[in-house]
């Protein structure tokens, strides 16, 4: 780590600090290892919390932090012996000077420390309901603190979430924060192209070709690019397999004449790219395979319009909808003597059989990033409304209005199963357009345009 990343790490903590109150201290953990079978583990990733502000990726870490600003890092020891078997570990001694802490200490040193830390102190903050075991081992180490209490030592009287400040926090992205996001979306991007050429360059050949192929291909690229794993489990679905949201990427023959749908992205030093897009397998779309991807191709057209500061979160799926209703009318999927208008689709929410989730999401260090989709300053203001399918009752809150660095989704799409009031033409068709978004002074940026997304252009890249 160079020292100006490690003062970009110090800088978040001291935001961190600031807003502890008098006598607070945070106690951030890492995420442990996890046993895949027998001797073997999954690969390790760190906790975002914990990484946010620390930049270090070991395991067996934890940050300790107070609202003076003082860093205390619990980190491996040194121990050659292990780093024979298990790779180099920073240690202690190092930390201080490559990580900008006040102080390192051995983690075998935690529960005999972490009493003195929390002495005399008024708050105690940590993540809740995010590490399991947390909040027994913070009960122990406040009963230690208890047991002094006739050596006039005081223990913290309130336990806060230490999810909320960061969250918020996590919420806009810095300009390093944006870089690495880009850099991900553009290792996403090229991934993407080759299992599109891969597919019709396979079936040219007459091949047999499954979507294990087409992921294979994806996490090639991925890693021939630096990224240190996929952001999340790889969706490759072909043919009728795009209709089911969180298919994953299996055996499944992928056949001329059909449609791939692949959602996938890279994780690039800790933070996600999220890409979706849906491809003729043979480089040309069919005329009603056509219709309906320009039409969730214009939805999205409207939810990026929509994406600006000072728009709310909902505004982009207020925008999807209002395009798709209108077209699933104009396609027939609809019937406009059963449905009537687009605004009678909408408040009946007829559309939701063939456009079931929101379209965006947070994106950062998690692909479903951290942070409230309320707006804070209007969290008391509430009104309810019945749900026209479910019949129940559900209180809104005002959504989350959104700024400059914030980073998002634009996911819409559409999914036809057979059904005796469709058209034939549509069945088992699935299509997702996504886009990452990043929220400037001028509207948005879309870093994920690498990959074509107008239908004439994927199919002149897949003929190239």
């Amino acid at each position: 780590m160079t020292q100006a990343s490690a003062s970009l790490y110090a800088a978040r903590r001291a935001r961190l600090a600031a807003q502890l109150g008098d006598g607070g201290v945070a106690i951030i953990p890492t995420a442990p290892e996890h046993a895949r079978n027998r001797d073997s583990d999954f690969p390790y990733r760190h906790d975002s919390y914990f990484y946010y502000l620390t930049g270090f990726t070991e395991p067996n870490a934890w940050l300790v932090l107070d609202a003076t600003g003082r860093s205390t890092l619990f980190c491996q020891p040194k121990d050659l012996e292990r780093e024979i078997w298990d790779g180099y570990r920073l240690g202690p001694d190092a930390a201080v000077a490559s990580l900008c802490v006040s102080a390192a200490v051995s983690v075998a040193e935690l529960d005999k420390q972490l009493p003195k830390l929390l002495e005399n102190q008024h708050t105690v903050w940590y993540p809740f309901a995010t590490h399991k075991g947390l909040e027994t081992r913070v009960d122990g180490w406040l009963n230690a603190v208890r047991a002094r209490v006739r050596f006039g030592a005081q223990c913290p009287a309130q336990q806060r979430d230490a999810c909320g400040p960061l969250d918020e926090m996590r919420l806009v992205k810095d300009a390093y924060e944006q870089d690495v996001m880009r850099r991900a979306s553009a290792i996403s991007s090229r991934a993407h192209i080759r299992a599109m050429q891969t597919s019709v360059r396979m079936l040219r050949a007459g091949q047999d070709v499954r979507e294990y192929h087409l992921d294979a291909e994806l996490l090639h690229e991925f890693r021939m690019h630096g990224s240190q794993f996929p952001a999340y489990t790889s969706i490759v679905a072909a043919g009728a397999n795009a209709c089911v949201l969180h298919y994953r990427a299996d055996a499944a023959p992928v056949r001329e004449g059909e449609l791939v749908l692949i959602d996938a992205g890279c994780e690039l030093d800790g933070y996600a790219s999220d890409i979706t897009r849906t491809f003729p397998a043979n480089g040309k779309f069919t005329g009603p395979q056509r219709d309906l991807y320009n039409l969730v191709l214009a939805s999205q057209d409207a939810a990026v319009t929509a994406t600006k500061v000072g728009a709310r979160f909902t505004d982009p799926h207020d925008a999807t909808v209002q395009v798709l209703a209108q077209g699933l009318l104009d396609l027939g999927l609809l019937s406009k003597a059963k449905h009537g208008t687009a605004q009678d689709v909408i408040e009946k929410r007829a559309y939701f059989p063939f456009y079931m989730h929101r379209t965006s999401h947070w994106l950062g260090m998690d692909v479903h990033d951290c942070g409230s989709y309320v707006e804070p300053s209007e969290l008391g203001q509430t009104s309810e409304r019945k749900d026209p399918l479910s019949g129940e009752t559900i209180v809104n809150r005002p959504s989350r209005i959104l700024r400059e660095g914030m980073v998002l989704t634009i996911e819409p799409g559409l999914y036809v199963r057979p059904a005796d009031d469709v058209p034939e033409a549509f069945w088992n068709i699935g299509i997702r357009i996504e886009d990452d978004a990043i929220v400037t002074a001028d509207g948005c940026e879309l870093i994920t345009r690498g990959v074509p997304v107008i239908a004439s252009e994927i199919e002149a890249l897949m003929r190239g």
